[in-house]
Formats: C-alpha cells, sequence, structure tokens
C-alpha cells in the first residue's frame, strides 16, 4: 500500500477518534492518539521529499475512489505525489507533530483537550487533501475544509466573545475570496471542460491570446480565469484587501496560530498558485497582479508589525508580510523560489509563535511586550530559540561564505529574481522588498529587545498582578515576604516551559538554523527535482547569479540598519521611540491602527449589511410574511374560535333552530336550482 495513504488518512481517523470518542477515551489518549498520528505521518513524509531531492522518485497518482460522473464532468479521487506535493507533505506534517506535541503543555490546564487535538488533526487533514488534489474540486474540497478548521480552532474558546467575532470575520472574508477561486473553477471547466489539474496545465500555453465573456465583455482568457483564481489566493494568504482576518485569528490558542501561519491555511494560496504555474505563465498581467498584490502586502503589513504591541500580533504581521514576499517571487516567474521561502518560513514561524507562546507561558498569559523585559536570564531556552528564529526571519548570513541562517538563503534569492526578471513590476518588487526587509529587521529586533532585554517591567501587568494575588492566598506566609521586590517585578518569577514544549522549539531552531544551507541548492539550482511540477525558469535562475554586487548585500546591509535602529531606540535611548511618536502622531495612529481597513470595511460594508438585514427582519419578515403568513393564520383561527364558543350555548333550542334553518337553507338551494 502506497505510504501516501497512511500520510493523509492517519490524522482524519486520528481526529474521528479523538473528537467523537471526547470525554470517553480521556485527554490523554486523545493526545496519543493525534500525535502519535501525525508523527507515523511526518516520518513517511521525509522519505518521500528526499527520494525526490536525490532524483530517486517518480511523480505518481495514487487512486482512492471513483467520485463524479455527471455529463461530462467527470472526476476520481486521487492523491498525487510529486516533488511539490513532497515538500508541502513534510513542511505540513513536521509543523503539525510539533504542534500537537507542543500543546501537550500548553493546553494541560483546558478542559476540552480532546476537541482541541481534533480540530488540530482535522485541519491537517484538510490541508493535506489540498496539497495531493490531482483536480480542482478535490483542491476545493481541502480549501474549505482548512476554513472550517480554522473556524473552529480560531474561535476553540467559544465562550470569549472575541474569539467567536475573530472566527466568523475569518470564516466571512474568506468567503470573499472562495467566490473568487469556485468562478475561477468554474470558469476553467468551461474553458477546458475538465478539472484534472495535468490536462489543464498541458493545454494551457495553447489557450495564451484566446478571449472569454465575463461580466458583458470579452476578456482574455487566462488573464481573467488567473486573476479569479488568485482572488481565492488572496484570501488563504491573507493579501492585502483580505488580509483583514489574519491579525484576529490571534484570538485562538497559541498552538493554532502556529499551525495557521506556518504550515496550514495561509500557505494554501501560495501553493495554489505555484501548482497552477503554468496556468499563469500564459497570462503577463496576471503575473503583474501577484506581484504588485504580494509587493504591497509585504509593504503594508511590515509597517503595521512596527507599532503593534502584542508580541502575537507582530509575528502575525510579519506572516503577512513574508506572504507578500513569495506572491511576487511567483509574480516574476520564480515560483522555485517561493517554495523555497515556503519552506524555511514554516520553520522559523512556528519556531516564533511557539517561542511567543512559551513567553506568554511564562508571563501568565500577559502578551503586551511593554510588560516584558529582562526574559533572557528567567527563560534562556526559549530567549535562545527565539534569537535563532530572529536571526532566521532577519536574514542573517555571510554573502562570501554562502552561509546563513533559513531566511538568508529563500528571501535574498527572491529579491534577486525580482531584480534579474527585468520587468517593471519586477523591479518595484525589489525595492519595496528591500524595504520591507529593513522594517522586518527593525519590529523582529524590537520584539527581542523588548522581551528579553532591559530591566523587568512585570509589575504593571494585570497578568501578573492577578497570578502574585492568587499566590497571595494560596501560599500566605511566603507571599507576604515576596509580595513586592525593589526589582518592580512584583515578585512574580517567570519559569521555563515543560519539556513537551521546549522539545518543538529545539527541533524547530535546527530548522531556521540549517533548513537554508541544506536544501538552497535543490530548490534554486535543481530543474530535476522540480521534474515538471511547477514551472522552472532556468533563464532567471541563471540571471540571478548575474545581479550586481550591490544587489546581493542589499538585504544584509538593510538588516544591519533596521538591528542598529532598534538597539538604539530600545536598549541605548529608550526615550527616543516616544519623541519619534510625539513627532509623527498622525502617522503613527494611521499606521497603528493598520492603515484603518477595518474600520473602512466596517462603514462601507457591515453597516450596510446590518442596516439592509435590520430592514428585512422588520419589514419583511416581522411587517409582511408574519403578518399575513402564520400569525395571520394564527389570527383567522383565533376569531373562528370566538365565534364557535358563541354558538356552543349548550341548549338544546338553540341546536334545533340552527339545524331548521340549515334545513330551510337547504331546501331553498335546491328549489332555486
Amino acid at each position: 500500500m502506497d505510504p501516501i495513504l497512511f500520510i493523509v488518512f492517519l490524522p482524519l481517523l486520528a481526529a474521528l477518534i479523538a473528537g467523537l470518542g471526547n470525554r470517553l477515551i480521556g485527554n490523554v489518549r486523545a493526545k496519543l492518539v493525534t500525535t502519535a498520528g501525525l508523527f507515523i505521518s511526518c516520518a513517511l513524509s521525509w522519505p518521500i521529499f528526499i527520494a525526490f531531492l536525490g532524483g530517486n522518485a517518480e511523480a505518481h497518482v495514487v487512486p482512492v475512489l471513483h467520485w463524479v460522473q455527471s455529463g461530462s464532468l467527470t472526476f476520481d479521487w486521487a492523491l498525487r505525489v510529486d516533488a511539490l506535493t513532497a515538500v508541502m507533505l513534510v513542511v505540513i506534517t513536521t509543523v503539525s507533530a510539533l504542534v500537537h506535541l507542543y500543546s501537550w503543555g500548553y493546553m494541560d490546564e483546558d478542559p476540552d483537550q480532546p476537541r482541541f487535538f481534533a480540530y488540530l488533526s482535522l485541519f491537517t487533514f484538510a490541508m493535506l487533501m489540498l496539497v495531493t488534489a490531482n483536480n480542482l474540486v478535490q483542491m476545493f474540497f481541502g480549501w474549505e475544509g482548512v476554513g472550517l478548521a480554522s473556524y473552529l480552532l480560531i474561535g476553540f474558546w467559544f465562550r470569549k466573545p472575541s474569539a467567536s467575532a475573530a472566527a466568523i470575520k475569518a470564516f466571512v472574508v474568506n468567503r470573499v475570496g472562495d467566490l473568487g477561486f469556485m468562478l475561477g473553477i468554474f470558469g476553467t471547466f468551461l474553458v477546458f471542460n475538465t478539472v484534472s489539474i495535468p490536462e489543464i496545465l498541458v493545454r494551457a500555453p495553447g489557450m495564451a491570446g484566446s478571449t472569454i465573456g465575463f461580466l458583458g465583455y470579452r476578456w482574455d482568457t487566462m488573464t481573467i480565469l488567473c486573476i479569479l483564481l488568485f482572488i481565492g489566493a488572496m484570501g488563504k494568504s491573507a493579501q492585502l484587501g483580505l488580509h483583514t482576518w489574519l491579525p484576529d485569528a490571534m484570538e485562538g490558542p497559541t498552538p493554532v496560530s502556529a499551525l495557521i501561519h506556518a504550515a496550514t491555511m495561509v500557505t494554501a494560496g501560495v501553493f495554489m498558485v505555484c501548482r497552477l504555474s503554468p496556468m499563469f505563465e500564459a497570462s503577463p498581467i496576471a503575473l503583474d497582479v501577484v506581484t504588485y498584490v504580494g509587493a504591497a502586502t509585504c509593504f503594508f503589513a511590515a509597517t503595521v508589525g512596527l507599532t503593534q504591541w502584542d508580541i502575537k500580533r507582530v509575528i502575525a504581521y510579519s506572516t503577512c508580510s513574508q506572504l507578500g514576499y513569495m506572491f511576487f517571487a511567483a509574480g516574476v516567474g520564480a515560483y522555485n523560489a517561493a517554495m523555497f521561502h515556503l519552506f524555511t518560513h514554516a520553520f522559523f514561524k512556528a519556531l516564533l509563535f511557539l517561542g511567543a507562546g512559551s513567553v506568554i507561558h511564562a508571563m501568565h498569559h500577559e502578551q503586551d511586550m511593554r510588560f516584558y523585559g529582562g526574559l533572557r536570564k528567567q527563560i534562556p531556552l526559549t530567549f535562545w530559540a527565539m534569537m535563532a528564529g530572529t536571526l532566521a526571519i532577519t536574514g542573517v548570513g555571510v554573502y562570501w561564505l554562502h552561509a546563513g541562517f533559513a531566511g538568508f538563503h529563500s528571501k535574498d534569492a527572491i529579491l534577486e529574481a525580482a531584480f534579474a526578471s527585468g520587468k517593471e513590476a519586477g523591479q518595484f518588487a525589489f525595492w519595496v522588498g528591500v524595504t520591507a526587509a529593513l522594517m522586518t529587521s527593525f519590529y523582529s529586533w524590537r520584539l527581542i529587545f523588548l522581551t528579553f532585554f532591559g530591566k523587568p517591567r512585570w509589575a504593571g501587568s494585570e497578568h501578573i498582578q492577578h497570578a502574585v494575588h492568587d499566590d497571595h492566598h494560596g501560599h500566605d506566609d511566603h507571599a507576604r515576604g515576596h509580595a513586592h521586590h525593589d526589582d518592580g517585578t512584583a515578585g512574580y518569577h517567570p519559569h521555563e516551559s515543560p519539556l513537551s514544549m521546549l522539545i518543538p522549539l529545539g527541533v524547530l531552531t535546527l530548522g531556521a538554523v540549517f533548513a537554508g544551507w541544506v536544501f538552497s541548492h535543490g530548490f534554486l539550482e535543481s530543474a530535476e527535482f522540480w521534474n515538471g511540477s511547477l514551472f522552472y525558469n532556468e533563464h532567471l535562475m541563471h540571471a540571478m547569479h548575474e545581479v550586481p554586487l550591490w544587489v546581493k548585500l542589499s538585504a544584509t546591509v538593510v538588516m544591519l540598519l533596521g538591528l542598529s535602529g532598534a538597539w538604539y531606540a530600545y536598549i541605548r535611548n529608550p526615550e527616543f521611540p516616544a519623541k519619534v511618536v510625539g513627532q509623527i502622531d498622525v502617522l503613527y495612529r494611521f499606521v497603528y491602527n493598520k492603515w484603518y481597513f477595518d474600520e473602512l470595511y466596517n462603514f462601507l460594508f457591515v453597516r450596510p449589511a446590518f442596516w439592509l438585514g435590520d430592514k428585512f427582519w422588520k419589514l419583511g419578515d416581522i411587517g409582511f410574511i408574519d403578518r399575513f403568513g402564520p400569525n395571520g393564520a394564527a389570527w383567522t383561527v383565533q376569531q373562528g374560535t370566538r365565534f364557535a364558543q358563541k354558538v356552543q350555548s349548550g341548549y338544546l333550542y338553540s341546536y334545533a333552530l340552527v339545524m331548521l334553518l340549515g334545513l330551510t337553507a337547504a331546501v331553498t338551494w335546491m328549489m332555486v336550482r
């Protein structure tokens, strides 16, 4: 039996056992079943990836069952295994397995652990279904599956109003993108008369230059199809315009944030564009749209990340920004560089989120970095893990040695590809990407300095105060001697996370340090590795080596500038940021409030929708349907019963009179007739 069947369906089986068994099987068994299922899937995925990397594997399709046959629409449920799938398999199963293990410690006190672990495994299964899809309908099945699972996980703490609101927001915003994706699938079937991905990709180049009717006009066929498909990618991968759900997704538990941002959901859009890259190559306009949107998202999210205080929101906006890099890499034709950054990003972004979760765990669920400080001595293992993640995301490395952390290899490759593409959109993306790299370095080191350096600022946190208060009542004599310390720490002692949380951090640290160096040749230099699973532009890959030296060094230079600026602002001269904010107060508030996208959408869409719904409810539903429907029928019956009540007097002569009148009426009617 092909191992891909176990890789895909073990998480589903584990989710069903944990979800349906729930409290009957207990917390420990639910965690064991789901975590073991993911580690087995992970163990089976890596040999497949290594085999493709070494050129010892061939793409193949594993049939599962015959699915749909309706007229000319016919397709099977089959699992496609090629190099692109293999990359996604190791990303998804590795991060998900480590998140499962991490959650043993992080969710240890939660009463609903079986439900949580079932949702995690269901999320993983849906993403595996998406990346192994051999046709667009099967891909859409996985696409909607991750949307459902994200709703369940973001709103896991459903008694918390902000979590429920964030889950609904993620679901609704993604429905907008999914409408575009559905229209793209419908249009693709209309043009190619098939939903089979291999057949579509073979025939796509021949459709270049043809036109199709859409919204009453004639459009370039491949342009309209690719833009519709890309709208779906914008929703799932939180690109500018459909990005507003991603920061609010932080309301879910921290392991959920790591899984969504590193391995599932947000990477789906990038994967889809790369999987359908021959379609996009047939439309230069669509590629330019992808490039500009990706670059704009990259810049926007980086600006917002500069101003946020919530540690998880900073990392969330960095995800949004890094996804922009991946998209503009795809837009300039460097699909392999986009997938390389997706691969390395999974390790260091999961590391940063789980590291942030370890900090939050140590600080009694305090997430505001203004109440951190000096934690490197209290939680040293978490500190070094977060340092590795920060060195990776900021792209620290030495060009002349061709050695560096993960982001140094993948992000620099994207910038070089954008510059080497020679396109106007590529030049724009390069300069925006360099600017975003400067901001990424600043806000990433800002996070490190505010969290782990300087004097402790824990005493100002309400969460810490509550922790000390609880400790005071639980250990009265001990607490009285330690309720307030001279260093302003309020007597609270942050503690390192348990082993179940530290092991995933250690494994992900290895990925953040070595993933770029070990795998850069396979991803960037080897057309044999990809073997047609995506469009590989050999000319662009060669041109990347010919770019000027200053282009190759630009990312390193801005990284050092960002590091220096953050050190000066938050270590050397901590009063400096407040002075700058005072000088640019309007601009700061604009960026801090996320460019007022939420307020704009609330004004344009939410409030009109509520107003329209209120009118339909009061005038249409209550005023017309209820009035003349069920309420009207009930009123008629009620009036009839009142009349019948009066007739039913109980006297014999009354009944005789009614009978006589009835008989007279009947005889009269017969005589007249």
